[in-house]
């Protein structure tokens, strides 16, 4: 975990009886609120200690890793304590959708995605899957295979699907009518094969998504 802002558990008004607080959790990438659960000392420590999300679930009064059984945790960046220290405000990378209908965000409708909300959140399922045949590289796998043969392999194969794209562009631009639906689907597989080659790029260098994200970030970020 990596805290923004000085985070102290000793200032927590843990309130009598229930000894639980709200628990308010913001999409570190653009501020997006995913949920609101409730956290107890013993989920709290156990955020703190594993560095994912852990709550307390009221209606089984238990426990509660976010992600135990769907695989979507949400890993833990920051914790901010309100002005009465009695709720809390968890900064995160989610990893997947946030709510159990599949929906970014539990305040989302899961017919009300929109054209502005493009997914980008599943790359981390993908990228976690990536990084597993890193660390394992299980037999039969191509990206552990891929990966076996070093920098120079996984190098050539970007080089290769870049110049895909480009061609795959060039188709696109030259269709017209039905062809163009076909095109731009051409467009997309290449577009696709470039960009999980260029994470396992990554991963052969051992270098985080995460540090790609900081620097698009900063450029992003208004002049001051």
């Amino acid at each position: 975990m990596s805290t923004a802002t000085a985070f102290d558990p000793a200032a927590i008004a843990w309130p009598d009886g229930s000894g639980l607080l709200p628990a308010i959790v913001q999409d570190r990438a653009d501020g997006r609120v995913l949920m609101l659960a409730w956290v107890d000392a013993q989920a709290l420590a156990a955020t703190l200690a594993t560095g994912e999300v852990h709550f307390h679930s009221r209606s089984r009064d238990r426990l509660w890793r976010k992600g135990e059984t769907s695989g979507n945790v949400l890993r833990l960046q920051s914790i901010e304590l309100d002005c009465d220290g009695d709720a809390l405000l968890l900064i995160v990378d989610p990893v997947g959708p946030t709510c159990h209908r599949g929906t970014r965000s539990c305040f989302d409708q899961p017919d009300s995605i929109g054209p502005d909300v493009q997914g980008f959140a599943w790359l981390e399922t993908l990228w976690a899957t990536i990084a597993d045949r890193a660390a394992g590289r299980p037999p039969g796998s191509y990206t552990a295979g891929l990966l076996d043969q070093g920098v120079d392999a996984v190098g050539r194969k970007v080089t290769e699907e870049a110049t895909e794209v480009l061609i795959a562009a060039k188709d696109d631009a030259a269709a017209a009518g039905k062809e163009h639906d076909e095109t731009h689907k051409a467009l997309a597989g290449e577009a696709a094969d470039l960009l999980f080659h260029t994470l396992v790029l990554l991963a052969e260098r051992d270098l985080d998504p995460a540090a790609v994200i900081e620097v698009l970030r900063g450029r992003h970020a208004p002049a001051s």
